[in-house]
């Protein structure tokens, strides 16, 4: 993430649809510099928890999405993925290419043992993206977010490393 990407985050953050399954937004502006200018600061962390990439379509040198992989547990080297993309992006694969992404960067270069994401129960496409990259449900996380109101609940996904080793998913 740079600066100058605000106004780019900003198209698919301030969207309702696009956050309408996510436990914040719509943004701001303001909540969109500091999205940015926290994912900035995380990268002289040290030690580096928050790993928080633009996703940019290379063709057109363009920010169509953001993803992240954080370190949820460091002692159990164990973190959490997610992804967001600009709607006009949906339904191309990019979320799929993006997980599968992070999944490795985790394993590979993160070094962690166990790899997890969480989704609204009603959000099938992300809940198939990440069955498609080798990650199984665990599990419903019940009313586990207080969001715009009322309680959601959150279907709960994993991998293992040895198990990314012997997929041909990731």
């Amino acid at each position: 993430m740079r600066k100058e990407d605000q106004q780019a985050v900003h198209e698919y953050s301030s969207d309702p649809e696009v956050t309408r399954y996510m436990n914040w937004g719509p943004n701001n502006e303001q909540d969109t510099i500091n999205f940015i200018q926290k994912s900035i600061a995380s990268k002289s962390e040290q030690p580096r928890t928050d790993f928080t990439f633009a996703v940019i379509l290379k063709s057109e040198n363009k920010l169509i999405g953001s993803c992240g992989i954080y370190m949820s547990n460091s002692d159990q080297r164990e973190g959490f993925i997610g992804y967001i993309f600009s709607r006009s992006f949906w339904g191309e694969g990019y979320a799929t290419e993006t997980a599968a992404a992070l999944i490795k960067f985790g394993f590979n270069v993160l070094k962690l043992h166990r790899i997890f994401s969480t989704c609204d129960p009603q959000n099938l496409v992300s809940a198939h993206v990440l069955e498609k990259v080798g990650m199984q449900k665990e599990g419903c996380l019940r009313q586990n977010y207080w969001i715009r109101g009322k309680w959601r609940d959150s279907l709960l996904f994993a991998v293992l490393e040895n198990e990314s080793k012997t997929s041909k998913k990731i």
